[in-house]
């Protein structure tokens, strides 16, 4: 017969094997349904190549054919440092002499846009109202439209709404921490290219 205090002992260790049992379940548990969503979310073409090893009737899956990444900087606006303003897709990249995108960003677009085009920043404000009596900061303009200035900058308030259609204004409004980042890359005379 086991002294007492030898079987105290093994009631804590058979404790301590019901934990380890229990740890070693749930981690086989949590395998198999990691596995199970693995198998269930396999692409076709996994699963036409196990058919076409099975036998001679399965068709290969045809190749996928590549997707453009969504926020590359778009083909076809030039080369070398510059800012890259799509109008349709309303974006802003900041493109370094070395191809690679430093910052892309959603823009508001002014109620005046300049046309698909190279142009380089003309001037240059810190702080001002803009021409919607809004105050503004880290203007960049770069392009004239029938009198109208248009450029970069940021509402103080960090708002960008939709421009007044009944007013003829330029500001392409972006947030603060875009403005920043734009006011520091887009000195005068870098190169800015306006695409559909």
């Amino acid at each position: 017969m086991w002294p007492t205090h030898v079987k105290g002992d093994l009631t804590v260790a058979r404790g301590s094997s019901g934990i380890v049992a229990g740890l070693t379940a749930a981690a086989v548990a949590a395998v198999c349904f990691l596995a199970y969503q693995a198998s269930a979310n396999a692409p076709d073409s996994v699963d036409a190549s196990s058919a076409g090893a099975a036998g001679p009737s399965a068709s290969p899956s045809p190749k996928p054919t590549p997707t453009e990444q969504p926020l590359a900087v778009p083909a076809g606006s030039g080369a070398g440092a510059r800012v890259v303003y799509a109008l349709e897709d309303r974006r802003v990249w900041i493109v370094d002499d070395q191809e690679k995108a430093l910052r892309t960003f959603s823009v508001m677009p002014s109620a005046v846009s300049p046309p698909p085009g190279a142009y380089q920043v003309t001037s240059r404000s810190g702080s001002i109202k803009g021409s919607d009596g809004v105050p503004i900061e880290h203007v960049v303009r770069f392009a004239n439209v029938d009198d109208v200035s248009v450029g970069f900058s940021a509402a103080q308030d960090d708002s960008m709404p939709s421009p007044d259609p009944t007013m003829k204004t330029g500001g392409v409004r972006m947030k603060r921490a875009d403005g920043n980042v734009l006011w520091t890359f887009a000195t005068v005379g870098v190169k800015v290219v306006v695409v559909p």
